[in-house]
């Protein structure tokens, strides 16, 4: 069905007045009926070589060369009106972010009905009638609710679905899916994946599968295309590719992903296999690599004979719904209710559950960052419940916080270096600017940065990059205890597993005390020694990481367990 052949593409950077070559000479075709898996890190060229079959690039700054043939079709070679009548129609697309794609002014229904009659000349009515069977075909609930509901109104999965029936609107014969559960849970992933499944079955429709993930992949294609720097290093049958790879990049994707089944001390990253360091993907299960069972037990005896740091006792946090008369309170939100827990000095407590649980609300009630309705927060022996704004302030000191999107938690206006010396400066920390700019240096050396970034921007870093400094912000007050708070949801498996290593290896260093926020249970799970469930504001279940895993009680976390991709 779609033939790619020699595909280059060239983008010009007014900056430097110059060509940068985004994707080189790659070659694939596309079944009908079958999936195609395209994986790699960000920045491989994945997404930028399905928009030029969508031929969505601004061809002012972009230079396509080769062939796109879909159906005997060179869509290079057509004019602008004429691939309109392909785009959205014959070839149809679900990007990665459903909230920046969806028009916060229009309805979710409008939204879809308008792609109806753009394409199908039918009437409103008509396209109304076509829209809410498409809801039901992608099996949101309440479609007719849905379809008066704007996208704020709705959850990520429920989005994730508009798009999917915006996609299928016109019953295309390729459906192009990037990276369409990057952001979701677990849970609502698998059932995106399924429902990706059923539905390419029912119209026989061909796929192309987008993702860094390559065991999201391994559940729903036929054959894999792995890209690297713009380049198709390895392509095959999945089944080929996932059993037997042969390039070192592939090698180090499948590897560098928590495994739920090995408790490693260090988990490998790509930069080791193609630096040949690790040249067999079972070099990093060497013994050395994984944690006994007696340094567990020794670990814990260590951990638990100590005085807890934090005790969470009966702690709420409660929303209340005013929709009753003259704005009257009728009922809560329970966000977080009626929690206990402890955490110990030096341990990582694990929280995980799925969007909307409480997690997050769980870990700004701890710092303060939201009032608590009720309860107490004991750390280090103080209730933090009772205490003033001066002396909170002076508690923040001690206790840190890793936001899950470094962009959205650095000033753009301030460079990295000064982000960091801040908060320096507002504690009052280390004399004068002088000394405080030489410990900035030291904490940049300390995640694995340079001093030379001290006086570039945020803008001016990738994902894992931003993700390091808020770690090095975080570390510069020397706290005792941080709160990562879906730290590494957003990253690539590789830079993930960077990431994953340097909070163990600071932990270790430093003495922290971490609670590690994700929708993640493999993730979760490597670096937790315990963990705790939580489930609508409730903890459904709490132990050691191997027991949650292995011997889980509740049926909502056996529910998490399955929906990991490749268990």
């Amino acid at each position: 069905m779609l033939n790619v052949e020699d595909l280059s593409i060239d983008f010009y950077n007014q900056d430097e007045k110059s060509w940068f070559k985004a994707v080189k000479k790659i070659s694939f075709n596309v079944k009908k009926g079958t999936v195609l898996g395209i994986v790699g890190e960000s920045g491989s060229g994945k997404s930028v070589t399905s928009f030029s079959i969508m031929r969505l690039h601004d061809e002012r700054s972009a230079k396509i060369t080769g062939d796109i043939n879909f159906e005997n079709i060179s869509l290079l070679n057509l004019s602008s009106n004429e691939i309109r009548q392909f785009r959205g129609n014959q070839i149809s697309m679900i990007f990665q972010e459903p909230m920046t794609s969806l028009n916060p002014v229009f309805t979710c229904g409008e939204q879809v009905a308008e792609a109806i009659i753009l394409h199908q000349k039918v009437s409103k009515v008509e396209a109304k009638k076509q829209t809410i069977a498409l809801f039901n075909e992608v099996q949101l609930p309440r479609p007719e609710k849905i379809f008066e509901s704007y996208p704020h109104q709705i959850s990520g999965g429920q989005k994730q679905r508009v798009m999917i029936a915006m996609a299928l609107s016109c019953n295309p014969k390729l459906l192009i899916a990037d990276e369409p559960t990057t952001a979701l849970d677990v849970t609502v992933q698998k059932t995106i994946l399924q429902l990706l499944l059923k539905l390419k079955e029912e119209r026989n429709m061909a796929m192309i599968f987008i993702s860094h993930d390559l065991g999201v992949v391994n559940e729903i294609a036929d054959e894999v295309a792995v890209m690297y720097k713009g380049e198709i290093v390895e392509q095959g049958l999945a089944q080929s590719i996932f059993e037997n790879p042969q390039h070192p990049y592939t090698k180090g994707l499948l590897a560098c992903r928590p495994s739920p089944a090995l408790q490693l001390k260090k988990l490998p990253v790509v930069a080791d296999f193609l630096t040949g360091e690790i040249k067999d993907a079972s070099a990093h299960l060497q013994a050395s690599n994984q944690i006994t069972s007696d340094e567990i037990a020794l670990r814990r005896s260590k951990l638990y004979e100590q005085k807890p740091l934090l005790q969470v006792k009966n702690l709420c946090k409660w929303y209340p719904i005013n929709n009753g008369f003259f704005g009257k309170t009728t009922d809560f939100v329970k966000a977080v209710d009626q929690l206990n827990f402890e955490v110990f000095p030096g341990e990582t407590l694990g929280l995980v559950g799925e969007s909307g649980c409480g997690k997050t609300t769980l870990g700004r009630t701890i710092l303060r960052l939201i009032e608590p309705t009720s309860g107490n927060i004991i750390f280090n022996g103080q209730d933090i419940t009772k205490i003033g704004k001066a002396e909170l302030r002076k508690l923040r000191k001690d206790i840190q916080i890793i936001f899950q999107d470094p962009y959205a938690s650095l000033n753009p206006k301030l460079s990295i270096g000064q982000s960091i010396l801040e908060p320096l400066q507002v504690h009052n920390l280390f004399n004068n600017d002088a000394n405080r700019k030489k410990r900035v240096l030291e904490l940049l050396e300390k995640v694995g940065l340079k001093g030379e970034h001290f006086n570039r921007y945020p803008h001016e870093f990738s994902g894992g990059q931003r993700q390091r400094v808020v770690i090095a912000r975080a570390l510069a007050l020397e706290p005792k205890f941080i709160i990562c708070d879906e730290s590494v949801s957003a990253l690539d498996v590789s830079v993930q597993a960077q990431v994953l290593n340097l909070l163990r290896d600071l932990q270790r260093e430093f003495g922290l005390t971490y609670i590690f926020i994700s929708h993640d249970l493999a993730v979760v799970k490597h670096i937790s020694d315990r963990i705790l469930v939580m489930n609508k504001g409730k903890i459904e279940e709490e132990g050691f990481s191997e027991q949650i895993f292995y011997a889980p009680k509740a049926d909502y976390t056996k529910k998490l367990i399955d929906a990991i991709p490749g268990t």
